[in-house]
């Protein structure tokens, strides 16, 4: 039996979810109310993002500046260590922007497979959504469709998270590391999960 291991990216291995400091930074007014609205699941992630954009007052340099400000656990990179000296398979998944995750991991040197929902900007911002699931469509990126496709019969999957994406993917892991709303949502649902705050605390659990 192999260990599969799959990590959300924004809040868990960075410091700050970046799709929120987007907004946060270079948003005008109303962008709160939007982000309530997909927490409600009104509002689906792709219906989210474009209505988030037409707030934006930016262009994609200002983007990647934001990113190159952005910090990772300061435990991630030993994390991605032991999961090398263990030969454990490792994947990022993200409903955030593959624009995101690909300017923070090249400035760290990591080298990790992720999937996440494709930035596009020429005259404004956009994205496309390669890895949705047309059955439900909530999310950009379904995490519960990509943990089926990479791994096999007799993997023991192991799931990364904290937040609202994560929520379905959790329930189909054998052991999940869990913070902030994903936590509560683990609570909330009878989901066996393991609180952490920082790679840190999962390296220390000795359960990897």
């Amino acid at each position: 039996m192999s260990k599969v291991i799959f990590v959300d990216f924004d809040g868990t291995i960075t410091k700050e979810d970046t799709c929120d400091a987007m907004v946060r930074v270079f948003a005008s007014e109303g962008w709160e109310e939007i982000g309530r609205l997909w927490e409600e699941k009104k509002l689906t992630t792709a219906e989210c993002a474009n209505r988030l954009f037409e707030l934006l007052n930016a262009d994609l340099e200002d983007i990647g500046r934001l990113m190159d400000a952005m910090e990772i656990d300061e435990h991630f990179k030993a994390f991605l260590a032991m999961c090398e000296d263990k030969c454990y398979k490792v994947f990022i998944l993200s409903d955030g922007y593959d624009f995101n995750i690909e300017r923070i991991l090249r400035r760290y040197d990591i080298q990790v497979p992720f999937y996440a929902n494709k930035l596009l900007y020429d005259v404004g911002f956009r994205i496309q959504c390669p890895y949705q699931n047309a059955d439900c469509g909530r999310c950009g990126t379904c995490k519960t469709n990509l943990i089926s496709s990479l791994t096999e019969t007799g993997d023991e999957v192991i799931y990364i998270g904290d937040g609202f994406s994560d929520n379905c993917a959790a329930t189909h892991a054998d052991l999940v590391f869990a913070k902030g709303s994903l936590y509560r949502f683990c609570q909330n649902n009878h989901v066996p999960a393991i609180k952490f705050e920082d790679f840190g605390d999962i390296l220390e659990s000795h359960l990897l």
